[in-house]
């Protein structure tokens, strides 16, 4: 109902508090029956109890934003992260871990001699398995050793002082073949860029003679974007972390699909299937939020360690169980399936959104 009753603190805070209840019995709802009933949630909401939960949707934008919230609050008073690992400690087994790459360049660089076996357990590379004996290597060839295995660490710098480029003309890009011509763009203004610094698009555009058109200057600038990355890769490696509640987002209805057709008999729509995929991220994001707070006080992963081995398996199988409602041999094998589905389909897509991902970095 509209008022034009002036606002006051109380009636602010008073509207503040009703829509916390009038949500909070969705919520707690939802809470119980997404961690304690796996499937039973999915089944109410498409039988029609959708006033008891919340939208399953935004139900797992919020948590998965919660989550890395969290994540990144006990990140800056704690100065670790449980995502990237730890660093600047040994673990029980002795191997040092380290949040950014670099650092363990950055370490490994105040010693004037490394033996061969730290440089690789600064990488989490086991050195005893591929050697016995002690060897010695000085700051220059453990950098080179560990470059090798870390391929986002920045080139030497004396490298990129030594870069030239070979002018390629527009008409001579345009006879290429499409993928030909894009890498060789790439490539040309990669090297016109470490060569001269220009950093205007516009101005280097001008310099190489090829047309100011908008998809030159944004392969102009993107060249910039990989030196960042290879400048703080840790940093690019964060951006694509806070970026995956959307990943998932946009990969659900990829998998969506293989669940429409393994489960075609049982007359499930498309959205309802992408209901059950949500529910389940929702579930991941939740149990992780749960174990933040006791892994960080130990120090280790282990209970998010026990939920993504053990749990989060099992809790799959059973919402199989309860959603869909086949028996156990024939849950199994879809359990295998949409499981081997996942990983697959998971890696071609976490490609395709790296890519794109980094196209806006």
């Amino acid at each position: 109902m509209n008022t034009t009753k002036n606002l006051s603190l109380k009636d602010f805070f008073g509207e503040f508090l009703g829509s916390i209840i009038t949500y909070d019995s969705r919520f707690r709802y939802t809470l119980k029956d997404l961690l304690f009933r796996p499937g039973v949630i999915t089944r109410n909401y498409v039988h029609g109890q959708r006033l008891k939960y919340a939208n399953p949707f935004r139900f797992f934008l919020s948590v998965s934003i919660i989550y890395f919230i969290l994540q990144s609050l006990i990140a800056t008073f704690t100065g670790s992260n449980n995502l990237m690992g730890d660093f600047n400690d040994p673990d029980s087994d002795g191997i040092v871990k380290f949040t950014d790459p670099s650092k363990a360049l950055d370490n490994l660089s105040e010693r004037d001699s490394i033996t061969i076996d730290s440089v690789f357990r600064a990488n989490n590379i086991p050195a005893d398995s591929l050697w016995n004996q002690k060897a010695k290597y000085s700051n220059e060839e453990a950098d080179s050793i560990l470059k090798s295995y870390i391929p986002f660490l920045p080139k030497d710098k004396e490298k990129d002082e030594a870069h030239t480029y070979e002018r390629i003309s527009e008409e001579q890009l345009d006879s290429m073949q499409r993928g030909d011509r894009v890498f060789s763009r790439f490539e040309l203004y990669w090297d016109f860029y470490k060569t001269t610094q220009i950093k205007s698009s516009e101005r280097a555009l001008d310099s190489l003679q090829h047309n100011n058109s908008t998809y030159n200057r944004w392969a102009y600038n993107k060249v910039q974007a990989l030196e960042r990355i290879q400048e703080n890769p840790s940093a690019f490696v964060y951006y694509l972390i806070e970026k995956t509640p959307f990943f998932v987002f946009f990969f659900t209805p990829v998998y969506a699909l293989f669940f429409w057709l393994i489960y075609s008999k049982k007359k499930y729509t498309y959205m309802e299937h992408m209901i059950f995929i949500f529910h389940i991220f929702s579930f991941v994001f939740l149990a992780s939020m749960i174990c933040l707070i006791p892994d960080t006080i130990l120090d280790m992963n282990l209970f998010s360690g026990i939920v993504f081995s053990i749990i989060g398996p099992f809790y799959f199988y059973k919402a199989l169980r309860n959603f869909y409602q086949q028996n156990r041999i024939i849950t199994i094998l879809k359990f295998i399936f949409l499981n081997i589905v996942f990983w697959i389909s998971s890696t071609l897509f976490a490609t395709l959104f790296f890519l794109i991902t980094a196209a806006m970095y």
